[in-house]
C-alpha cells in the first residue's frame, strides 16, 4: 500500500514540475510579476486576449491563473496582432469595427472567441483591430 501511494506522489511532482516550452516562432516575450493578470498584461504589452490565451496554449487555463516568474509569448511570428482597441463599458462591436476603420466581419475573426452580437464582451478586454487577418 506504501509503494503506491509513493508511486503516485512522485508520479504527482513529476506532472507539477513539467515545464511547457514557449513555441519556438515566438517573437515577444514576457516575464510574469505579480499582480498581473490576463487583461492587464493584454492592454499594456498590446496583445489581444485571445492571441495572448492561443499562443500559450498549455501554459494560460480558461480561468488565466498566471504564476510569477513564468514566461509568456506575446505574439508569434507573421501572426502578431499589435493593432489592438481596450473595450470601454457599454462598447460594442460595431462602434468598435467602424473607429477601427475595418469590416464587422474582420473584427470577428481575429476574435473569435467574441460571440456574433458581442453578448460576451466585456470592458478591459482586448480585442485585435488589425485589417489583417491573423489565424492561430
Amino acid at each position: 500500500m506504501h509503494t503506491s501511494f509513493f508511486t503516485r506522489l512522485a508520479a504527482l511532482a513529476a506532472l507539477a514540475s513539467v515545464v511547457v516550452a514557449l513555441p519556438s516562432d515566438c517573437t515577444r516575450k514576457i516575464t510574469i510579476k505579480a499582480g498581473e493578470t490576463c487583461a492587464t498584461i493584454s492592454a499594456t504589452h498590446e496583445v489581444s486576449t485571445y492571441q495572448l490565451m492561443k499562443v500559450n496554449t498549455g501554459i494560460i487555463n480558461t480561468a488565466c491563473d498566471l504564476h510569477v516568474g513564468e514566461e509568456l509569448c506575446l505574439g508569434i511570428k507573421d501572426k502578431d496582432c499589435v493593432d489592438i482597441h481596450v473595450v470601454k463599458t457599454h462598447e460594442d462591436c460595431t462602434e468598435i469595427a467602424k473607429e477601427a476603420g475595418i469590416p464587422l466581419s474582420t473584427l470577428y475573426a481575429n476574435n473569435p472567441n467574441v460571440k456574433k452580437g458581442c453578448s460576451n464582451l466585456y470592458a478591459n478586454e482586448v480585442l485585435c483591430t488589425s485589417k489583417q487577418i491573423y489565424s492561430y
